[in-house]
Formats: C-alpha cells, sequence, structure tokens
C-alpha cells in the first residue's frame, strides 16, 4: 500500500524515477553489448567459382597446409564425391595431454601439435607415430606446413614465462630449422604465402617473416592481442583483435588499408574478436564475444551485416557457395546452436540445437558440415538442411580434417581417424 502523505508521494516519486532511471541505463549497457542486427544491401558483394574438388587424393601429392584448410580460411573441404562417416576407427593416437586444433596434412603425413607444445609427425593411413619434439611450453594453434617445413606458433616458450615463440621444422629431416622467442605469447595458426609466414600475437603485433631464416620483414600493431590466424586473399590479409576492431592490411609491406569497428552504441560494447577470420565472396566473416557474427567488405572495411546469436560467438566460421542453397555461412556459438547464415544478407538459413556450446571453429566437407561442442561431441550435419547425419561422443574444440578417405576427429586429448564410405547420388539430401 502506497503512503498517504505528501512526503511519502515525494519519496514514492523519487525511487519511481531512480528505478526507470536503471533500468534504462540497463537497457543501454544490454543493447550496447548486444548491438542489433544490421542489414546493408547496397555492399559489395562477389559471387566466385566453386574451387576445385578433391578426388582420390594420393599419397604422394595431397595437401591441407593451413588451419582453415586455405589461405582465405574458408573451411570449406570440397570433394568430387561425398563421404559418409561410419563409427569404424581404423586407427587412434591416445594420450592425456589436451588437444584443442586440428592436425595439417602433407604427402603421407599428418602434423600434430598438443598443448604441451609437442609437435607429432605421423602416417596418415596407419597413425605410426615418426617422430615427436617438443617446441617449448605451451601451445594453442594449428602448424603449417608448406613444402616439407612446418611452421608452429608458440604460446609459452619457457615455463614461468610471458614470451611466445614461433619455430619452423624441417620435417624431413626431423630437425628444427630455426626458432625466434617473441616479446608476448602467440597462439595465432601461421599462414605461409610465396616464401613469407604470417601470424598474430597477444601484444597486437602481426609478423610477417622470411620463412627460410625467421628474419623480420615487416610487423604491424594492432589495437588489441590477435588471438587468430590471419586469412588471405587478393595480397591482403584480415583478422580481428581484443580491441574490438577488424583490419585489412597489406601482405606485401603490412600498411594498413582500413579498419573497422564490432559496433555497439557509441562504442561500448564492441566486444572482442577472438575467432580466426574467413574470406569469401569478397567480404571478411568474423564471430564477436558480443554475440554477434559480422560481415565486412574486403575492399574497404564497409559493415555488411551484423546477425546477433544468444551467446559468445568464439568458433570461427566456414564459408561455401551450397548447391540449391547459395552462399552460406555456418558458424557456432556459446548458445548451443550452429548457425547457417545466408553469406549476403546475414539472414538466417537454419540453426540447429547443437548439444552444448561451440567454442571451436567449423569445417565442411564435401556436403557436411562438422563441429564439435564443449560438452564432448561431434557432429555431422546436412549443409543445406542442417539434419544430423553423423556424431560420436568425442571432441571438445576444431571438429575434425580429412583426406578424403579417413576422417581425423580431435578428441578432449586424443584423435580418432574414423573409416568413411562415399555418397550415393551427387547434390541430394544426405540419408540418415
Amino acid at each position: 500500500m502506497f503512503p498517504r502523505s505528501r512526503k511519502g508521494r515525494v519519496l514514492v516519486g523519487i525511487l519511481a524515477a531512480a528505478i526507470l532511471l536503471t533500468a534504462a541505463a540497463l537497457a543501454f549497457f544490454l543493447s550496447a553489448r548486444n548491438p542489433a542486427d544490421v542489414t546493408n544491401p547496397d555492399v559489395a558483394f562477389q559471387t566466385t567459382s566453386a574451387p576445385e574438388p578433391v578426388s582420390k587424393p594420393t599419397d604422394a601429392n595431397f595437401s591441407w597446409p593451413f588451419y582453415g584448410y586455405d589461405g582465405a580460411r574458408t573451411h570449406n573441404f570440397p570433394l568430387e564425391r561425398p563421404l559418409r562417416p561410419t563409427k569404424k576407427v581404423r586407427w587412434s593416437l591416445r594420450s592425456n595431454i589436451l588437444l584443442e586444433f586440428t592436425p595439417v596434412a602433407e604427402g603421407k603425413s599428418l602434423f600434430l601439435l598438443r598443448n604441451n607444445a609437442s609437435f607429432y609427425a605421423l602416417n596418415r593411413a596407419t597413425g605410426e607415430v615418426y617422430w615427436k619434439k617438443l617446441l617449448g611450453h605451451l601451445a594453442a594453434s594449428s602448424p603449417a606446413v608448406v613444402d616439407g617445413i612446418a611452421y608452429c606458433t608458440i604460446l609459452v616458450g619457457e615455463r614461468g614465462s610471458s614470451k611466445g615463440r614461433i619455430v619452423a621444422v624441417d620435417t624431413k629431416r626431423q630437425k628444427i630449422l630455426w626458432s625466434k622467442d617473441l616479446p608476448s605469447r602467440t597462439e595465432s595458426s601461421p599462414f605461409v604465402r610465396a616464401g613469407v609466414v604470417y601470424f598474430g600475437s597477444e601484444n597486437g603485433t602481426v609478423y610477417a617473416m622470411r620463412a627460410k631464416s625467421g628474419k623480420v620483414l615487416w610487423t604491424y600493431k594492432a589495437g588489441g592481442a590477435v588471438k587468430g590466424g590471419l586469412a588471405y586473399a587478393n595480397g591482403k590479409l584480415f583478422f580481428g583483435d581484443y580491441g574490438g576492431q577488424v583490419h585489412g592490411i597489406s601482405a606485401k609491406n603490412g600498411k594498413g588499408i582500413w579498419t573497422s569497428g564490432g559496433g555497439g552504441a557509441l562504442g561500448v560494447g564492441g566486444g572482442q574478436f577472438y575467432g580466426t577470420a574467413s574470406v569469401a565472396f569478397g567480404r571478411v566473416y568474423i564471430g564477436n564475444t558480443n554475440s554477434s557474427v559480422y560481415s565486412f567488405a574486403t575492399s574497404n572495411g564497409e559493415l555488411a551485416w551484423r546477425q546477433g546469436t544468444g551467446g559468445y560467438v568464439y568458433s570461427s566460421a566456414a564459408v561455401a557457395d551450397i548447391p540449391k542453397l547459395g552462399p552460406t555461412v555456418y558458424i557456432g556459438s556459446y548458445d548451443g546452436n550452429l548457425y547457417a547464415l545466408n553469406a549476403k544478407s546475414g539472414a538466417v538459413r537454419w540453426s540447429k540445437p547443437a548439444g552444448g556450446r561451440i567454442s571451436g571453429g567449423i569445417q565442411i566437407i564435401g556436403d557436411l558440415v562438422f563441429y564439435s561442442t564443449l560438452e564432448k561431441k561431434t557432429a555431422a550435419l546436412s549443409v543445406r538442411s542442417g539434419r544430423t547425419i553423423w556424431s560420436v561422443p568425442k571432441g571438445q574444440f576444431n571438429p575434425a580434417i580429412s583426406d578424403g578417405k579417413l576422417l581425423f576427429v580431435v578428441g578432449l586429448t586424443s584423435m580418432f581417424a574414423y573409416e568413411t564410405k562415399t555418397a550415393g547420388k551427387l547434390n541430394s539430401e544426405p540419408a540418415g
């Protein structure tokens, strides 16, 4: 019951006003922290020819060189004839050491970097470990492998240190080619092109080093930690930082071309960009801890769209032009859903409850899209409908790669090679 006195009515009015102001401030904060969806239809969008599919790769010429498969980090591995994973394990590599990132491959070998910075070379057909080397104290990235040299970014070089490291390993001679200590930690999966290795670091420095020697060719300073790998397209590198900015810079000299923010009212709640950016269709696609997924024009950084989810987006996106669906971005969220978004507009094509929070990257293999959850599940869905085709109670972060014959699934501490069978009719809805 409200008080009847004038003084009481005044107090009630003051309290009511304070409550309204607090509610307005809270609403402003939440809206800034979770910015509204945006679509700018006039931003340029380029349709491109589909990548050449991989058909029966031989041991001698097979290559999966980078995290995300290609330099643009599309996480799209095209196959001439789609595969269906079975539950039969051909081989496994077991350990009690955390394994967050997928391996890379060249020739007959897989190359794997565990979280204790131990680097493995193993036979991809049999799982036999050829050799291994300890490269530091802590790591959280995938290597890159080009022309028999593997490049590994090390989060912590020595126990108790705040410095990172990058190491080049000659995989044929089984020896370290060169090693460089860094002023800060790095968990940015490296990219190599034309004799130059590129990666970011936690003090915001992006490096271009000569691949043969480790000589620094140039550096670029971002406004926050660069956690993810750098994506490459048409002479430019693209990445996000923990200051809430996305950058496009020259791969030749490191000069900044554009910088765009993650949004949020008055700059509040712009969030942090953790995942590795993906590039396709003249756009950069990247998730943010403010729960949004963003698309920027590669030419000038103009915001094309922003699509909200219900939780943090640490996941790295997979991007492809899907037959009978169109250009699509697949990305996971801490809200427990996998999203298929229209690559041009950001509109949700479909979303699927994943059975847990998705933290790691997404991977397309043929006509299936793979994800893992923090609740230790890895699954494959139809790229067109989101229907579950296959799942196993293994995995936690980044899900899998394939050589077109076996599926290599990363568990919490172990890796499993699953046998596959060939799908039937091409471009048809996968059979459950």
